[in-house]
């Protein structure tokens, strides 16, 4: 019983401990990583949708905005992070071309002129 209650008492501790040695993201590191999930989804418009393209220029100028280094989230373990996003709006083009014409379309409700319809 006595061992019962010491490991109930450790598991209880361990996810408080856990939790206390890993500080909160701070801004600069949420900023970063929204630009890297905004450089996937730019790619895979880029790459997947028909009827969008992705403005470079207004995403260069978000990315400044955020304070986020271009360069920095087009290589290494970033540009990879990035890629994943790619890949993971890829398993459902149609609604993931949708869903970014909401969003970042002309007027998108998170970053409007990011995306843009292609002229026919």
């Amino acid at each position: 019983m006595k061992h019962v209650a010491a490991a109930t008492a450790l598991l209880l501790a361990l996810p408080m401990a856990a939790s206390a040695q890993q500080a909160p993201p701070s801004d600069t590191d949420r900023q970063q990583a929204n630009a890297v999930k905004l450089a996937g989804l730019v790619r895979f418009v880029g790459e997947a949708c028909p009827e969008a393209s992705p403005d470079y220029e207004r995403f260069k100028a978000v990315v400044a905005a955020m304070g986020v280094d271009l360069d920095a989230i087009s290589k290494g373990e970033l540009l990879m992070r990035s890629m994943s996003y790619t890949e993971a709006y890829r398993k459902d083009v149609p609604a993931s071309c949708r869903k970014a014409e909401e969003l970042f379309g002309e007027k998108g409700t998170s970053v409007p002129g990011l995306i843009r319809r292609k002229a026919s």
